[in-house]
């Protein structure tokens, strides 16, 4: 009987060990997504996926991480300091490749999936007389915030028109700075590079008469043949208090990159989760209604991660032979 309570107390206490201990499965991943500022849709955006993937992703913890956006959200993901990053896609371009910025520098990142487009709006106020963007020569200005890629998309267009980049005064201001700098008049003119309907324009907008600078048909045409990943866009007139008639701009798509070194498996349930839950994140805005596998294979600048490609591949989408990696 004792020999028979020993071995009954030993099992017990071997339960006990595993239940407190739990399965080794049972690990949590920690998720770090690189989004930009708080006046931007980036930061809600990677908000709400992240609470997509922590809900819905076993063992996975999921959060938005403030940062510099786009340039510096490649850096992070390359380093393994984010993982997950937002991205606009000629920044996603550029740092592939080495190419701008990044100095000959390739980033070890992927396409996860396409978001939304970004459009370019250049901002000011309506007393200020500006309605050219060549007007901004000898002028006060925020092109965004360094590491950007408003900052970077900016200069890109800056520099196929022929402006050159010590021709004005640059505060490069968050989007959220930047328009309390036009309110308060330290600047006279703010770029944005956002989903049209941004809450710091929008702000702005109700306090003061702005004005959305256009391009004209000839700069847009020297901007396209620049930079082969932008497009010829119109912001719907009525997006901004007083902003009543569309304005002809440039715009480009926005990329969730990832970690190349990613496991298929993981990024395949990541990018499930994504899709198949993209009515919450229209909830959080009307941009997530680009963010489809459709368009991930029409737009991404870059090749696709191999779970992304798995999930596209069961939805029935041919992935072309260019966004393989």
């Amino acid at each position: 009987m004792k020999r028979n309570n020993t071995v009954l107390a030993w099992i017990l206490a071997l339960t006990l060990i595993i239940v407190l201990a739990g399965p080794a499965s049972a690990k949590t991943t920690f998720i770090g997504i690189g989004t930009g500022g708080t006046g931007g849709i980036y930061y809600p955006y990677g908000g709400g996926v992240a609470e997509i993937w922590s809900k819905y992703v076993p063992g996975v913890k999921a959060v938005a991480e403030v940062t510099g956006a786009s340039v510096e959200n490649v850096k992070l993901a390359h380093k393994g300091e984010t993982v997950i990053g937002e991205v606009m896609g000629d920044v996603a371009d550029a740092g592939y490749n080495g190419t701008g910025k990044f100095d000959g520098k390739k980033n070890d990142i992927l396409a996860m999936a396409i978001m939304y487009p970004n459009l370019l709006q250049v901002v000011t106020l309506k007393d200020s007389g500006i309605t050219n963007i060549e007007q901004i020569k000898g002028k006060n200005i925020s092109s965004g915030s360094p590491g950007s890629g408003t900052n970077f998309m900016a200069e890109a267009v800056f520099k196929a028109l022929g402006i050159p980049l010590d021709s004005y005064t640059d505060s490069r201001l968050s989007f959220t700075e930047s328009a309390n700098a036009l309110r308060d008049g330290t600047i006279e003119v703010g770029v944005w590079s956002v989903g049209p309907g941004t809450s710091s324009i929008m702000d702005l907008a109700t306090t003061h008469d702005i004005r959305i600078i256009a391009f004209t048909e000839e700069q847009t045409k020297k901007i396209l043949a620049a930079n082969e990943t932008y497009a010829s866009v119109d912001l719907a007139g009525g997006v901004y208090r007083g902003v009543d008639d569309p304005v002809s701009t440039i715009g480009v798509w926005n990329v969730m990159i990832c970690q190349k070194s990613l496991e298929t498996d993981f990024v395949y349930n990541l990018v499930k989760a994504l899709y198949e839950h993209n009515d919450y994140l229209l909830k959080i805005h009307p941009s997530a209604s680009y963010t489809t596998p459709e368009n991930a294979v029409k737009y991404s600048p870059i090749p696709l991660h191999p779970g992304t490609i798995r999930y596209i591949k069961e939805k029935g989408i041919a992935v072309p032979a260019k966004l393989m990696p």
